[in-house]
């Protein structure tokens, strides 16, 4: 199928092919939850930690003599039921929160969110961002001919053009990705996509090429 292709001031140019296996998939609600749900989870970093008994500090000597005390007998103050010792059943640092999903489906995914924003209109084709210089006013002003208001926009540029990428990155809600690292959150969460005709190119070469 055909879409309109744009200059950088939102002048119809021309038109390009995408391909219907990409950008016109049935949309799937529970594999795209799946996908989004099992990336945010491998993203997840514990940092809460708690010590159980055998890290806490101390401890090596019995506390007092085992009788004629008339006090309950201890072996170590590092007891969870003492205060300062291990914690018992505490978050822990080395907790994997990961989730398996296979390549298959997480493509499937991408491409089913890819779908639905083609479909509804957000995903607009930009012949290239060119600029002469990182300057994010002049970024500011391209997306000012497409929008009145940037919200939640997810540009992918082409490697090589550099200074696009240090421009745009610097404007709220705008993201910033490359062809190989497109991925089910961002695309998600952006309510509209921006390519580089260059980096759809690179992009559908990549999907094309795993099959």
């Amino acid at each position: 199928m055909k879409t309109d292709l744009f200059d950088k001031t939102n002048k119809k140019i021309g038109t390009v092919e995408l391909p219907d296996g990409i950008f016109s998939v049935k949309w799937n609600n529970d594999l795209v939850h799946q996908a989004f749900v099992a990336f945010t989870a491998n993203q997840r970093k514990p940092w809460a930690h708690t010590k159980d008994r055998s890290e806490v500090q101390g401890g090596k000597k019995k506390p007092w003599m085992q009788k004629h005390t008339g006090r309950s007998r201890h072996g170590s103050t590092t007891s969870p039921i003492w205060v300062g010792g291990g914690i018992t059943f505490g978050p822990r640092s080395d907790k994997d929160y990961s989730k398996k999903i296979n390549t298959k489906m997480k493509r499937l995914a991408l491409f089913s969110v890819l779908s639905k924003k083609f479909k509804d209109g957000n995903i607009k084709i930009v012949d290239n961002f060119d600029l002469e210089a990182p300057k994010t006013k002049k970024a500011s002003e391209i997306l000012k001919n497409f929008f009145d208001k940037s919200a939640n926009l997810l540009i992918i540029t082409d490697p090589k053009n550099k200074n696009a990428g240090l421009a745009f990155r610097n404007i709220p809600k705008v993201q910033i990705s490359k062809p190989n690292s497109v991925n089910i959150y961002e695309s998600l969460l952006s309510k509209n996509i921006f390519f580089e005709k260059e980096a759809l190119e690179a992009f559908i070469k990549k999907y094309q090429t795993e099959k």
